[in-house]
């Protein structure tokens, strides 16, 4: 079943770069696999994906270990938020860390992350519509703290990432989509080279390359409903 589901997912993305007139591998595929198992993963693995997501980081870190075997093979991202007394866990364990919203949780990922690994990728996370209960910095306070980040010396800044309430129809994830990408943007226009826009999930990938998404985050719609 998950062969099959990535392979429907790929389909989707695919239909919708050739909607949006973008090249098929201008948008990446992340599969959430929080709550699935090693197995599950595995199971993805063996019909070609190659970069999974965790938003719990215990979790992810025992499915790092479990599938050690593969690390070489597989790349790892933290999407869930990021409290202080985990960032070690993050720095020491996963490739990427997509939620960084603040300057000390940055300056920990940095200390933290063993010479011998390369930087950690990171995004910033951007509250891009004002959600109460989202998490993220707002679009106006982005600038400053991309810049921050990009001046740690074990981190490698990418670029954004945003989790958007549900809108109610195409247009309206597309239009928050593309704020997102308008502000992406402006960071570059201020010189910080980004290169990842994470951006779109299950139920609105669509909306989100169309509106320029590189990375899209897919759960359910692989490993089934949790």
């Amino acid at each position: 079943m998950i062969a099959r589901n990535l392979q429907d997912i790929r389909a989707r993305m695919a239909a919708a770069c050739r909607q949006a007139g973008r090249p098929v591998e201008a948008v990446a595929l992340l599969a959430v696999s929080k709550t699935f198992d090693a197995d599950a993963v595995r199971a993805a693995f063996e019909a070609g994906q190659r970069a999974f997501g965790e938003n719990y980081i215990q979790e992810g870190v025992q499915k790092i270990a479990a599938l050690a075997g593969l690390r070489a093979e597989l790349c790892w991202h933290c999407i869930g938020p990021i409290q202080s007394n985990k960032t070690r866990l993050v720095a020491e364990q996963f490739d990427w860390a997509h939620t960084v919203d603040r300057l000390k949780i940055a300056e920990r990922l940095s200390v933290q992350r063993p010479a011998e690994l390369a930087p950690l990728n990171v995004c910033i996370q951007v509250n891009i519509d004002g959600g109460a209960a989202k998490s993220g910095v707002p679009p106006g306070e982005a600038l400053a703290l991309a810049r921050a980040v990009a001046a740690l010396p074990r981190l490698r800044l990418r670029g954004l990432m945003t989790i958007p309430e549900p809108a109610a129809d195409f247009e309206a994830a597309r239009a928050v989509h593309a704020r997102a990408r308008t502000l992406f943007d402006q960071l570059n226009a201020a010189g910080l080279g980004l290169d990842t826009l994470s951006m779109g999930m299950s139920a609105d990938l669509e909306a989100a390359i169309a509106a320029g998404s590189t990375l899209v985050r897919v759960g359910s719609a692989i490993f089934g409903a949790r």
